[in-house]
C-alpha cells in the first residue's frame, strides 16, 4: 500500500514538473512585452492616430504610436497578455502541487 502511494505521488510530481517546465519555456520564448491596449483615436477631420494606454506601478500612461510601429506595439501588448496568462497558470500549478505535497505528508 505504501509503495502504491509513493508511486502515485511520483507520477504527480513528474506531471507537475513537466507542466511547470512547459510554462517556463513558453515564458522565455515570448519575446518583447508591454502592458496596455492600443486604440485608434479619430480626429474631427476624419483621419486618426493610434495610442498606447497602460498603467504601471500605479501610474497611468498614454503614448502616441507611430503608424510604422503599430504592428510591433500590438505584438508586444499581445505578448504581455499571454505573459500574464502563463504566470497565472504557473501559480495555479504551484498551488495545486503544493496542496498535493502537503496532503501526502
Amino acid at each position: 500500500m505504501l509503495f502504491h502511494y509513493y508511486d502515485s505521488l511520483m507520477k504527480d510530481d513528474a506531471y507537475f514538473q513537466e507542466q511547470i517546465g512547459a510554462v517556463k519555456e513558453a515564458l522565455v520564448s515570448l519575446g518583447r512585452i508591454h502592458p496596455g491596449s492600443v486604440t485608434l483615436q479619430k480626429r474631427s477631420r476624419g483621419n486618426g492616430y493610434h495610442y498606447l494606454s497602460y498603467t504601471f506601478q500605479g501610474e497611468g500612461h498614454t503614448l502616441y504610436v507611430r503608424e510604422d510601429d503599430i504592428d510591433q506595439v500590438r505584438e508586444e501588448v499581445e505578448n504581455y497578455r499571454v505573459f500574464r496568462s502563463l504566470v497565472n497558470e504557473w501559480i495555479a500549478l504551484e498551488i495545486e502541487y503544493s496542496r498535493l505535497r502537503r496532503s501526502g505528508s
